[in-house]
């Protein structure tokens, strides 16, 4: 019981580590183009984020069940991925390097199965998956602001000044961070522990 507990603490560590490590990402640009006070931003951004874990179980379920053989997720397994996880988030914090949280937790979920039982203990098809859309996100997020770029640029020339343009694209930054943010709460921590909870009890 006293281990449980301990893990559960762990995790909303973690979520915390994840929270305050990825939130600049979704309000640098609405701050930085005064659409809203870092305050309001934050607030929005976290309220987004917790609304985020009760959306959609998509990721949970591919780093609940995808990764590991899920007859590792004990508790001993969980606290150590959560604890690499969370001193990752910390020193790429620290030196500001960029970097995924969600990603973190999957590599700390590695390595916790590898030094428990070995390399048989990995699903090759859900570790392939993930490391192929770490370079395919990228490229289609890049692919696809370009082309919502031209499409907006050629919608709007000649037709709105740009200062009602400006006006316009404030508020929908509102949008847009929520947006993000509620994406970014998908991939929270309590909902992948929630996929584990009948393998954590029985560790």
């Amino acid at each position: 019981m006293t281990l449980l507990i301990i893990t559960i603490g762990v995790a909303l560590l973690f979520d915390f580590t994840n929270g305050f490590h990825d939130t600049a990402n979704a309000v640098a640009t609405s701050i930085s183009t005064r659409a809203l006070s870092p305050r309001i931003a934050v607030l929005i951004a976290s309220v987004a984020n917790l609304f985020g874990a009760f959306v959609t179980t998509a990721v949970a379920a591919t780093v609940g069940s995808g990764i590991i053989d899920t007859n590792l997720a004990t508790q001993q397994t969980v606290l150590a991925a959560v604890t690499g996880a969370i001193i990752w988030n910390l020193t790429t914090w620290w030196f500001g390097l960029p970097s995924s949280s969600s990603h973190a937790l999957i590599g700390g979920l590695i390595g916790a199965a590898v030094a428990k039982v070995g390399f048989s203990s990995l699903i090759a098809e859900g570790i392939v998956k993930t490391v192929a859309f770490i370079f395919l996100s990228p490229i289609l997020g890049f692919i696809l602001g370009g082309l919502m770029l031209v499409m907006i640029s050629w919608i709007l020339q000649g037709r709105v000044s740009p200062m009602r343009a400006d006006r316009w694209f404030r508020r929908i930054q509102l949008v847009s961070s929520s947006l993000y943010s509620l994406g970014h709460g998908c991939c929270s921590l309590p909902r992948t522990c929630r996929a584990r909870r009948r393998r954590c009890r029985r560790g």
